[in-house]
């Protein structure tokens, strides 16, 4: 698996701070825009705002920060998790029905769960090389790539080019960092996290599973799925704190002055 970033919106917490700032000020964006241009904003200054926005919720300016991926050598199991993210998102996928395999060329992707099973490995490689076999046999007489491809399986891998905004950026983060999500899923969208953390580590520190504390801070996946988390040890569940809740809510209760 391989991972880039290409390019980002320049200068991404001055793009976040003109936009947040514009939310709450009377200046006009060009007047906000002025004093960042003429540096009367420092950049500690700019960086504190941002995080404290962040902190507070507020998601729409993150859409106006941009990235560009480049992902390589992933497989189309992942690809059919990664294209469910619709919103924010664009994606450009290596095509099976222009692009044929030359032979011999034509690898897939294993998981660790498979080659460190011997016996599952020895089977896994044999299916893989009678499928690359087959899909040869067709293109060589003649069948069409874009019909060749429907003896592929999910391991075959694919790439791609994405561009992606902060705010999707994010709500992959909170999906696909969690313990729960498949592990190639999980190790993609760590790889894109460390990419932007070499340009905007403030903007990478965010990025986390849901359960992170500068995303909900709680799980709110199955019980039986969060007993099984190495995280449970640390991070609450959502029942646990809407216990707490009524609890509290009840106490208000029984505290508050009859009516006279």
């Amino acid at each position: 698996m391989d991972v880039v970033l290409i390019d980002y919106a320049k200068d991404p917490l001055a793009k976040l701070y003109g936009a947040f700032r514009t939310c709450y000020t009377k200046l006009t964006p060009r007047e906000v825009w002025e004093k960042i241009g003429a540096q009367e904003i420092s950049p500690t200054d700019i960086q504190k705002f941002v995080q404290e926005r962040l902190g507070a919720g507020h998601v729409s300016p993150l859409e106006q920060v941009v990235f560009w991926f480049g992902i390589s050598g992933v497989s189309r199991a992942l690809s059919h998790q990664l294209v469910r993210h619709r919103i924010g998102i664009s994606f450009e996928q290596q095509s099976q029905r222009y692009v044929q395999y030359k032979e011999g060329a034509l690898d897939f992707v294993t998981p660790k769960s498979i080659a460190s099973n011997l016996v599952c490995r020895v089977e896994y490689e044999h299916l893989m090389k009678e499928i690359a076999a087959s899909y040869q046999f067709f293109v060589d007489r003649g069948i069409p790539a874009e019909d060749a491809r429907f003896v592929l399986p999910n391991a075959t891998p694919t790439n791609f080019q994405i561009m992606v905004n902060f705010a999707e950026l994010l709500h992959i983060g909170d999906l696909r960092l969690c313990q729960r999500a498949q592990w190639e899923i999980r190790q993609l969208v760590g790889k894109m996290r460390a990419e932007v953390r070499k340009v905007a580590p403030e903007l990478a520190a965010v990025m986390q599973p849901k359960c992170g504390e500068h995303r909900m801070g709680f799980c709110d996946e199955d019980p039986k799925s969060y007993n099984a988390c190495p995280l449970a040890k640390v991070v609450p569940h959502k029942s646990a704190l809407m216990e707490l809740w009524s609890k509290r809510s009840l106490t208000e209760a029984d505290i508050q002055p009859e009516d006279t």
